[in-house]
């Protein structure tokens, strides 16, 4: 399958000028549903688990097979030293029932199709400037609509190492390890949507390195406790290539904690894809939030008080009001 044209848009999307304050927030903050990876980090001391319990159909049109997959997403999260950086593993295991009709043959596998660790660190975000969080007092559109600047997003870089431990099936006569990089983006384009595009070049240091590319779009509902998504996922490589798309919905059941369903399918018929994902994300919130003294702030910013200086403003006040003219 080719995916020039879509590798030439998505770099085209990284690269023109749609480079959300804290990286804390009071609600969860998860990854999930779908694959897209959200440019934040949890914050700085929150521990985050996000887990997916999936079940997949695949036929294979070129072997003549077709399989049954049940497996389970695990994605553990860390804030780490600063509110930028975030830790994190990402683990899929799945067992595979594969029948070949045509000889009578069935088959098992079982193993990690994806084991993972990695760092991201968020390198820009446009909402630490305080004049860019400040409302609009005149008018409800300019705060609730799409505006241009909202295409500007928050950057952040990823780098990972995978794991193959043992005999894998998966991954026949893959090295131990092999590295990942990648660059995530993301922006709010309005109150209610999300956009996320995540660009990465995977497994580095194998005969069959991977680019996977992923743009997705979330939608909070009326009841913000409800949000849809939309995504698009390509992976392009000598070993496999495709095009997911996934949709489904998310709950936030309280500030800590969010169920989500989704399902989607894949384009390509070696093998053909169709799978339903129900999961959940968790997290145990110690963040405690950094003030600034009064005597590490300038002056310019509400910091030190000047010796004298409500003795001067009273004299200013006074002679401007003798020369003032009183109606």
């Amino acid at each position: 399958m080719d995916f020039s044209f879509f590798k030439k848009s998505l770099i085209l999307f990284l690269l023109t000028p749609v480079f959300l304050s804290a990286q804390y927030t009071d609600v969860i903050n998860s990854n999930r549903p779908g694959r897209a990876v959200s440019a934040y980090a949890v914050g700085k001391n929150v521990v985050q688990a996000e887990a997916g319990f999936f079940y997949e159909q695949q036929d294979n049109v070129d072997l003549n097979s077709d399989s049954n997959i049940f497996g389970t997403d695990i994605a553990l999260r860390y804030g780490l030293f600063f509110e930028e950086l975030e830790i994190n593993w990402e683990g899929s295991f799945q067992k595979q029932n594969i029948n070949y009709p045509d000889f009578g043959i069935e088959g098992k596998l079982a193993d990690f199709s994806r084991n993972r660790l990695g760092a991201k660190y968020l390198i820009y975000d446009p909402y630490k400037n305080p004049e860019r969080n400040k409302p609009n007092l005149y008018s409800w559109r300019a705060n609730n609509l799409f505006q241009w600047k909202n295409l500007i997003p928050a950057v952040s870089l990823y780098g990972g190492v995978n794991f193959v431990l043992g005999d894998n099936p998966f991954y026949p006569g893959e090295p131990t390890t092999s590295y990942r990089g990648a660059v995530a983006t993301q922006s709010r384009l309005s109150p209610r949507f999300v956009l996320i595009s995540n660009v990465a070049y995977d497994r580095i240091g194998t005969d069959f390195p991977e680019w996977r590319y992923a743009l997705s779009l979330s939608h909070a509902l009326r009841d913000p406790r409800w949000s849809i998504f939309f995504e698009g996922q390509g992976i392009s490589g000598d070993r496999y290539s495709d095009v997911i798309l996934r949709t489904g919905v998310a709950r936030l059941i309280n500030p800590d904690f969010q169920v989500d369903l989704h399902f989607g399918s894949g384009f390509n018929n070696s093998p053909s894809r169709l799978f339903v994902v129900l999961g959940a994300s968790y997290r145990l919130d110690f963040h405690k939030d950094s003030f600034k003294t009064i005597d590490t702030q300038s002056g310019s910013s509400n910091g030190k008080i000047k010796r004298n200086s409500n003795k001067k403003k009273s004299k200013k006040r006074k002679k401007k009001d003798n020369n003032a003219i009183d109606f």
